[in-house]
């Protein structure tokens, strides 16, 4: 885990809301139900919902990638991100051996 790139990628208001929305994807995206969550949020949900270029949030979707706190899936034409939950917990273990 290169914690600099974790921080850097959390530094960012949008990133950090990316990363809550697709916490609860079931939530946060009702527009993706009829075509499920099996892979995770098509970048293009993330998009629409962050009101953002496409450019913009596939930068900020490779960044979080980068540091391994997402993880995507290509599905013919589309890519599908979601949460890496193991690189969560173990944030969560670095923060709490640090305090």
């Amino acid at each position: 885990m290169d914690q600099l790139e974790i921080f850097k990628a959390l530094s960012n208001k949008t990133r950090l809301d990316i990363l809550n929305w697709l916490k609860e994807p079931e939530t946060s995206f009702p527009g993706q139900e009829a075509f499920g969550f099996k892979h995770g949020v098509c970048v293009g949900q993330i998009q629409q919902k962050a009101g953002l270029t496409q450019s913009t949030v596939s930068e900020y979707l490779s960044i979080l990638q980068r540091a391994g706190l997402v993880k995507s899936t290509r599905v013919g034409q589309w890519t599908y991100y979601q949460r890496n939950e193991e690189a969560f917990k173990a944030l969560s273990e670095l923060v709490q051996s640090k305090i």
